[in-house]
């Protein structure tokens, strides 16, 4: 169940360039857990379309399955979007983005909807350099099926169950760098001073952008050793025996300069080091971005920052050679074209 927002509004609220408030970005008032790190994400990107101006009704919101695929309900209210099967969403961005391209298309998407069941899709949305933004919001268990590790989980850590994790994590930034994405970019949702410039930036870029956003889950992964642990402290619960309580917590936010490391203190004791891209760093070469991104994992550190940038990228429309005019506002005429035109066809293959 969603809830409304009021529509009353600040006299003295600042309209952007194309006569938007802020407020016309939002949704409705999320129901995800108080201090979940996707609610930061949903209000970065809230943010970062009112700062570019983007007229509500020229974009288009899809997801998957997941407490991530439930946000899009929270942001953008005034624009299109899809809720579509479990990892399946970048099917649905192809099909809409081939059939009308004067859209802007972002996606959002889990761990679990990106990494298990949609890996199929995502590498193939990659491939094929969809203009799209992409979003994970990745915390690394599944919370709507109550906590089990995702493919993002991190080896060795231990789920609210008490089994150990066995499988090394699925690293969702160097599979998109492998897989040639135009755009690959990594923050973390407490991080906003970061975040809003890096989605602000994907939305522009043309072609396939990827940004995979640390968000820890504030219920169940309370995982020892995990880099996405967040909360799931419940002595309480354990007092009164009501299995489904989740207690509320400030949500975590940080901030620090480039080219240095922060140790985050989590709610369940447990550190989580970022450590940010310097300004010097050069993200249009790959071979250093992948260096970097190894020297990261070795040293225990999650890498932030915009890592790596295609700046000649060509998207599918580009290597299609397809038509400019969205298929939605094709003609008749423009389909049938006639004989004559039918004929200068045939000859050219000749």
């Amino acid at each position: 169940m969603s809830y409304i927002k009021p529509l009353i509004h600040h006299p003295l609220s600042k309209q952007n360039s194309v006569g938007y408030l802020k407020s016309d970005y939002e949704g409705v008032i999320s129901t995800l857990c108080a201090g979940c790190g996707h609610d930061s994400i949903s209000s970065a990107i809230v943010q970062a379309c009112y700062e570019l101006s983007i007229e509500p009704h020229l974009l288009a919101k899809l997801s998957g399955i997941g407490c991530s695929s439930k946000t899009p309900a929270y942001f953008l209210s005034n624009s299109h979007g899809f809720n579509s099967v479990h990892g399946r969403m970048p099917s649905v961005a192809t099909g809409a983005n081939l059939a009308n391209r004067d859209l802007i298309y972002l996606g959002v998407s889990g761990d679990g909807d990106t990494a298990s069941i949609g890996m199929g899709q995502f590498t193939h949305v990659i491939r094929r350099n969809l203009n799209m933004t992409y979003i994970v919001m990745n915390n690394g268990c599944y919370g709507l099926t109550k906590g089990q590790d995702s493919a993002t989980a991190d080896e060795g850590s231990k789920s609210k169950s008490g089994s150990v994790n066995r499988f090394a994590a699925i690293d969702l930034v160097g599979l998109a760098l492998e897989l040639g994405a135009g755009f690959v970019a990594r923050s973390f949702s407490g991080d906003k001073s970061q975040l809003i410039p890096l989605i602000k930036r994907a939305i522009q870029h043309p072609g396939f952008s990827f940004i995979d956003v640390i968000s820890p889950c504030v219920t169940f992964n309370n995982n020892v050793g995990s880099t996405k642990s967040y909360d799931y402290v419940r002595e309480h619960n354990e007092v009164i025996k009501i299995s489904d309580f989740v207690p509320e917590k400030d949500e975590i936010k940080v901030e620090y300069d480039e080219g240095t490391s922060k140790k985050v203190k989590l709610h369940d004791g447990s550190d989580l080091e970022l450590s940010k891209i310097s300004s010097g760093y050069d993200p249009g070469d790959m071979k250093t971005a992948l260096l970097r991104l190894q020297e990261s994992r070795v040293n225990n550190q999650i890498l932030t920052g915009l890592i790596y940038l295609e700046s000649d990228s060509q998207d599918l429309h580009s290597m299609l050679d397809t038509v400019k005019t969205p298929l939605n506002k094709l003609r008749e005429a423009d389909l049938i074209p006639g004989k004559k035109e039918l004929e200068e066809i045939n000859k050219s293959f000749a």
